[in-house]
C-alpha cells in the first residue's frame, strides 16, 4: 500500500511531506483509511527526541478513520467501520489483563519503538527505497494510511462527524480520564486543573460531569481561561498573577481535593501538590524529558495523607472509555469540538508550531483524498 505521510527524518526538524509504502495487514491488524489525526504535545516531543523513538518516523497517534483492510483473525470491525485509534498495549501481561493496557508491560515496544513488539516493521520509504519507522502508537496516523491492531481500534457512531473524533484516542481521553477514571472525585469536591490545553480543558470538562462544585484552572493565558470559565470552571487563575497555591486555598477554604498536573513543569507539579488539603489527591499527567526530577516536602506534605498519582491515557479502557465520552458529547455535556482547529495534512508545520506557541488547543489535519 502507498500513502502519504509526514515524516520526520531528523531531530528538531520540519515534518516532510512524502510518499511512504505501507505492507498488508497481520492476522490481528486493521488497515485504516485516516480521514483525520490530532496533534498531540507526544508528536512534538518525540520528533524533538525527548524520546529516543529511531528516525526517520511517522508519527501520529490521534487518528480516526475508514477501515480498508483486515487481517484473517480480526472480527471487532469489518472493511468499512468508522473507527478511532487509541493508544497500543499487549493484551496479555498482567497489567492488561487486570484492565490496565496503560500501564502495559510492554508499553514502550508497543508504542514507542517504531516498529511492532517483535522487531519487524511494515514501513519504508516510497516504493521500499528507505527504511521509515511506523507502529508509532500502533498507527502512525500522520498519514493517509495507518496500520493498527485490533486491541487499538474503537468503532465509532454514525451521528458525530469523523475528522472529530481522533484526539478521543489520546489527549482528551487522558483529561477526561484522569479526572473520571482516575482522581474519582465525589461529588461536591473540590479540583484544581494546573494548565488549561486539551488535556487540562478536558479535565476541566469531565470535573463539571462528576459533579465537582469548586473547579479551579490554572494557566498563564488569559484567553485559555476565559475558554475553561465556559467550559466548566467555577474559578480560573493566572499564574503570573499572584502566588497560585495561596489563593487555591483561599477558594478552598483550605486546600483543594484533588489537583491534576498536566505541564509537566517542576516547579508547577510543585504547586499542584503544595495546594491540597489532607488527605487530598495530586494526579500527575504532564510527560516530561526523561531524567526530570521534581521536589515536595516530605513533612508538611506526603505525612499528611497526601497522594502522588502518576497518570497514563487517563487510566481508560478505549473500546469502553470513547464511546462513554462520546454519549456525554452528544447529550451536550461534553463540548470538545470547542477546542479544535483543522488544518490540512500539508500544514503540519503550522499546526506544530500554533500548537507549541498556544495558538491553538487542539490541532487536528484532516487528509487529503
Amino acid at each position: 500500500m502507498e500513502a502519504t505521510a509526514a515524516v520526520v527524518k531528523e531531530k528538531e526538524q520540519p515534518f516532510e511531506i512524502g510518499g511512504v509504502s505501507i505492507g498488508e495487514p497481520r492476522p490481528d491488524e486493521v488497515l485504516v483509511k485516516v480521514v483525520a489525526c490530532g496533534v498531540c504535545h507526544t508528536d512534538l516531543i518525540c520528533r524533538d527526541q525527548w524520546y529516543p523513538v529511531p528516525l526517520p518516523s511517522v508519527f501520529g497517534h490521534e487518528g480516526s478513520g475508514i477501515v480498508e483492510a483486515v487481517g484473517a483473525n480480526v472480527t471487532k470491525v469489518v472493511p468499512g467501520d468508522r473507527v478511532a485509534m487509541s493508544y497500543n498495549s499487549c493484551g496479555m501481561c498482567a497489567n492488561c489483563l487486570s484492565g490496565n493496557p496503560g500501564y502495559c508491560k510492554k508499553f514502550f515496544e508497543s508504542n514507542f519503538s517504531g516498529a511492532r513488539t517483535d522487531g519487524s516493521n511494515a514501513y519504508a520509504g516510497e516504493g521500499g527505497s528507505e527504511e521509515v519507522h511506523g507502529h508509532f502508537f500502533g498507527q502512525s496516523s500522520f498519514a493517509t494510511y495507518a496500520l493498527a491492531r485490533e486491541r487499538n481500534v474503537v468503532r465509532i457512531r454514525d451521528d458525530v462527524p469523523l475528522e472529530l473524533v481522533g484526539p478521543l484516542g489520546c489527549g482528551i481521553q487522558t483529561g477526561a480520564g484522569g479526572v473520571l477514571n482516575s482522581l474519582r472525585p465525589e461529588a461536591g469536591s473540590a479540583i484544581a486543573v494546573f494548565g488549561t490545553g486539551t488535556v487540562g480543558m478536558s479535565a476541566i470538562m469531565a470535573a463539571k460531569v462528576a459533579g465537582c462544585t469548586t473547579i479551579i484552572g490554572i494557566d498563564i493565558k488569559p484567553n485559555r481561561l476565559e475558554l475553561a470559565k465556559e467550559l466548566g470552571a467555577t474559578h480560573v487563575i493566572n499564574g503570573e498573577e499572584g502566588n497560585s497555591v495561596e489563593r487555591i486555598k483561599e477558594i478552598t477554604g483550605g486546600g483543594a481535593n484533588y489537583s491534576l498536573e498536566t505541564t509537566a513543569s517542576p516547579a508547577v507539579f510543585r504547586q499542584s501538590v503544595d495546594c491540597l488539603t489532607q488527605l487530598g489527591t495530586c494526579g500527575l499527567i504532564g510527560a516530561a524529558a526523561v531524567g526530570t526530577e521534581a521536589k515536595v516536602d516530605i513533612s508538611t506534605m506526603l505525612l499528611f495523607g497526601h497522594r502522588i498519582q502518576g497518570i497514563i491515557e487517563g487510566d481508560a479502557i478505549p473500546d469502553v472509555f470513547i464511546p462513554r465520552l462520546l454519549e456525554l458529547h452528544v447529550q451536550g455535556r461534553f463540548p470538545f469540538d470547542r477546542l479544535v482547529r483543522f488544518y490540512d495534512l500539508d500544514e503540519i508545520n503550522q499546526a506544530a508550531e500554533d500548537s507549541e506557541s498556544g495558538e491553538v488547543l487542539k490541532a487536528i489535519l484532516k487528509m487529503p483524498f
